[in-house]
């Protein structure tokens, strides 16, 4: 097959609509969003080496001429689709970043909207435990990347909960953020697999014992 594709028509549409139930990144078209269901549903079944381009295109409806066009190859697919799995976790986070008072409800409520995420994508945070500390990895550099703009957030609202609390200064600040970090993916993934009789509520207080042992009473 030849690897030069045709002129396609730009796919930089409309930003999602407000009436849409979740949030998503305002620079998002609808054909990624298709992909990106399409493919978290396929590797979640097989993971990401079992899932050729013409069953991801098929699946979201979409000519595999159309994603070849937009991303290349199906490694690249899987880096920007990696990357819209974390924009759309972002926008949730930031949009109920300090939206309350106690920064420690802030934190409870970021906690529970990643844990939402999770429970909308499972097969994303499955991919993102799964090869996230593979070394060396095909997607190494991209999950660097998004795992610093997300421990970025984290690191923002601990930032808030040590300026309104008197904390445990002995406690190294990104070894605390990757905690809650890791906290979030491991117990939000084993309530998914084992233990699905478990509230959302029980895991976000699960990791929510991480600040709450950061805070000195």
């Amino acid at each position: 097959m030849s690897t030069t594709q045709p002129a396609a028509p730009s796919e930089q549409g409309p930003a999602a609509g407000t009436a849409e139930k979740k949030l998503r990144p305002g620079r998002t078209n609808a054909t990624k969003q298709r992909l990106f269901e399409a493919s978290m549903e396929l590797i979640g079944e097989r993971g990401a080496a079992g899932v050729t381009v013409d069953e991801i295109a098929a699946a979201a409806g979409v000519s595999k001429g159309t994603v070849y066009y937009n991303f290349g190859s199906k490694s690249d697919l899987i880096a920007q689709l990696l990357r819209h799995g974390v924009d759309i976790m972002l926008v949730r986070l930031q949009a109920i970043e300090g939206e309350a008072s106690d920064p420690l409800e802030s934190m409870k409520n970021m906690v529970g909207q990643a844990m939402e995420f999770m429970d909308e994508y499972p097969s994303f945070a499955r991919l993102w435990v799964s090869e996230n500390w593979r070394t060396p990895g095909e997607w190494s550099a991209v999950f660097a990347e998004l795992r610093a703009e997300l421990l970025a957030v984290i690191g923002s609202a601990v930032e808030r909960v040590a300026a309104g609390y008197k904390v445990d200064e002995s406690v190294v600040r990104g070894s605390l953020e990757a905690a809650i970090f890791g906290a979030i993916f491991v117990v939000g993934l084993d309530r998914q697999t084992y233990n699905p009789e478990r509230t959302r509520e029980q895991s976000v207080a699960a990791v929510m014992t991480i600040m709450h042992g950061y805070v000195i009473k």
